[in-house]
């Protein structure tokens, strides 16, 4: 029995109903062990199953995987029955940010705090080939200390779920917020596209209501595709002017979010690069500060290693056997050492290597493939200031392509500095082995 009493799994002392959908309940709850206030989701499998969402369920649960930041709600775990899936999730006690739209426009500065920390989130998750493609009010969570949180990532889609030209095909989120060339149905850039959605919010923030809206979709569409649009008298012109390269139809000349990050209005009275907030229990990574060491990638504690450990794996749920587009690395040398030797592989691979942020680094092919760019995310975490965990995991492009880049370029160049089990020996084989039946 997965509850007994309000007890769920012997870990969590459930609570009252936070809310409720067709698929989905969520409880306050509380860890038994640490004391801290979490959100449980609560699935039917049989319904989502009934449906045909459970891919929705483990595309939202890998996408989580990776997106760890102070700006989006976390996922701390995943647990399962026979009948039920449950998320711990991080407990947002301020609610919906569309609450507070509901009662009137904000003052510009609180608009533009909450902007900028959802530009900060979104700009996360699209170093770490993750689109959103559901960007609006009701999604975007406070915590106690009104810090934004980006949440619901069921419709957001990977990088590698381009086609071959490149772009994403899936319409999908929610007609007010949706960008043009979404509605068109001819392929779009998922980052284009959540930049509009971010635009309109923004509007929202400022105007207390929506920049399109018509009772007939048809025309709500057409006012969308034309950018038809008016500004209320009291927004200043700067925000008028930034709005205006948001919300330009054609997503070729839209702004991209490093402008949006340059632009004065956005930089007026800037929180810190990340809100300060205390480290759950559960959490995975902690942010530098910008006085702090560029070079230090972020920690892992206790629970995040034991959830990556082979038996706790959920890669299975997502990947086909032999098309795995991530691999793990432990290496015994400090992390100046593992960034070092990661630059030296990736040039002598022929790749172009860019630093996004403390840890992560970007492996780019020189040429196309047969997908597209083949793209590579590097990220170390610290284990000990002389043990870390180099994660490396395909961000677009062929995964054929990539695997051949992992077996024949990564693991080798590695192998003098990695620790390897005789347990990682046997899959790395395995892998090895089903990318020569495939090829």
């Amino acid at each position: 029995m997965d509850i007994q009493g309000n007890i769920l799994m012997e870990r969590y002392e459930l609570g009252r109903l936070l809310g409720q959908g067709t698929f989905a309940k969520v409880y306050y709850a509380r860890n038994l062990t640490t004391g801290q206030s979490v959100a449980i989701k609560v699935i039917d499998k049989e319904k989502v199953l009934r449906v045909g969402l459970i891919n929705q369920i483990k595309r939202e649960i890998s996408v989580m995987k990776r997106v760890r930041h102070p700006n989006i709600l976390q996922l701390y775990e995943v647990m399962a029955t026979k009948t039920k899936i449950y998320f711990a999730l991080e407990y947002a006690k301020g609610g919906e940010l569309f609450d507070k739209v509901a009662n009137g426009k904000l003052k510009e500065q609180v608009a533009r705090k909450y902007f900028q920390q959802l530009i900060n989130a979104v700009d996360f998750c699209h170093s770490r080939g993750v689109y959103h493609r559901d960007l609006k009010p009701e999604n975007l969570l406070l915590d106690e200390n009104e810090n934004l949180k980006v949440s619901d990532f069921g419709l957001s889609a990977l990088a590698e779920s381009k086609h071959q030209d490149g772009l994403l095909h899936t319409t999908c989120g929610t007609p007010a917020y949706v960008a043009p060339e979404v509605i068109t149905r001819r392929g779009y850039d998922g980052d284009k596209a959540d930049v509009w959605s971010c635009g309109v919010i923004l509007y929202v923030l400022l105007a207390g209501y929506l920049p399109f809206h018509d009772s007939n979709l048809v025309e709500m569409y057409r006012k969308i595709g034309r950018s038809e649009f008016r500004f209320p008298n009291w927004f200043q012109p700067e925000v008028r002017k930034l709005l205006s390269r948001i919300l330009d139809p054609n997503p070729v000349n839209r702004i991209t979010i490093p402008k949006i990050k340059e632009n004065s209005w956005f930089k007026k009275e800037k929180v810190s690069k990340e809100p300060s907030s205390e480290k759950a229990s559960g959490s995975c990574s902690t942010y530098p500060a910008d006085n702090q060491d560029s070079t230090k990638p972020p920690n892992m504690n206790a629970f995040d290693i034991i959830s990556l450990s082979r038996g706790f794996d959920l890669t299975t749920l997502f990947e086909e056997h032999g098309k795995k587009t991530e691999a793990r690395f432990t290496i015994w040398r400090r992390a100046s050492v593992v960034i070092t030797k990661l630059e030296e592989i990736g040039k002598s691979l022929g790749m172009k290597v860019s630093k996004r942020e403390a840890g992560l680094l970007k492996l780019d092919a020189a040429k196309e493939g047969k997908k597209g760019m083949l793209s590579i995310n590097a990220e170390i975490f610290e284990l000990t200031p002389s043990l870390h965990l180099v994660e490396v995991k395909k961000s677009n492009g062929d995964t054929l392509e990539y695997q051949k880049v992992l077996n024949e370029g990564l693991r080798p160049a590695l192998q003098d500095i990695t620790w390897t089990s005789q347990a990682d020996e046997q899959e790395q084989q395995e892998e090895i082995k089903q990318q020569d039946q495939c090829s």
